[in-house]
């Protein structure tokens, strides 16, 4: 009993002395696993302009077609699996309080092994109530029209659309605010509120930027920031050890 609460103890202690690592993911990570992006055919998903399945305005025109490109996004998710980036990320986990903001809405993060992953836009394997956002429930198989929530209404993607607030952005400011070393990647930074989240990150913290195309920001005005220019799956992994070497306890 005595040595559990040592343990513990210990356990409180190491933590708190860990650094932390905050990492802001986007679809190029998950393009890696084979997971096809709203932006990999110019904005059309079969012929149909993006904000016809990603919209309020979609969900109210064609609530079906909403339906069956997130059943299929839902399907695809299990055909596919989580890459070296994302495997680096959570071997991370044993040197640093690490927590993973990302834009992607699968659980390629999760399936890696990473504990702490706040999900900006939502999650392909949640499903809400329309009638009370706070219902929402686990779901892996088909959503059809005339699925139900249990006060009657219609489900719908768990799913932050465009024009839709971020209900998750204000603590992951928070999160960017207190980061030790801060890491972007895979991701374009032209999706607002989530691109901005690099400004909220203290001047003297070493910034990351991983891509394999230059981001949409003026990486000369923020400081101590490093720009590699690979996949996800090719740079995290050697990244992951400078870090341990150059920052862990």
């Amino acid at each position: 009993m005595l040595w559990e609460i040592f343990r513990q103890i210990s356990q409180i202690s190491l933590d708190s002395m860990r650094k932390k690592l905050v990492v802001l993911s986007g679809a190029g990570i998950s393009a890696e696993s084979g997971i096809r992006t709203f932006r990999d055919t110019g904005g059309l998903w079969e012929n149909y302009d993006i904000l016809d399945v990603a919209s309020p305005m979609g969900w109210a025109k064609n609530p079906a077609l909403v339906l069956d490109f997130y059943n299929q996004r839902r399907r695809q998710l299990f055909s596919v699996e989580p890459n070296a980036g994302h495997k680096a990320l959570a071997e991370l986990e044993k040197y640093f309080d690490v927590v993973i903001i990302t834009q992607n809405v699968d659980n390629l993060h999760e399936r890696a092994g990473s504990t702490n992953v706040l999900h900006l836009h939502g999650e392909l394997l949640k499903v809400r109530s329309t009638l009370d956002p706070n219902l929402v429930y686990h779901w892996e198989k088909d959503l059809h029209l005339g699925d139900k929530c249990e006060k009657g209404s219609q489900l719908r993607p768990h799913i932050v659309w465009f024009y839709e607030e971020v209900p998750m952005m204000e603590v992951a400011a928070i999160e960017a605010q207190t980061a030790d070393i801060f890491m972007v990647v895979g991701t374009s930074m032209v999706v607002y509120p989530a691109a901005g989240l690099i400004n909220y990150v203290a001047r003297e913290v070493p910034k990351f930027v991983i891509d394999v195309e230059q981001p949409n920001i003026n990486l000369n005005y923020y400081h101590n920031l490093t720009f590699i220019q690979e996949k996800a799956g090719v740079a995290l992994p050697k990244l992951a050890q400078k870090l341990i070497e150059t920052y862990a306890n």
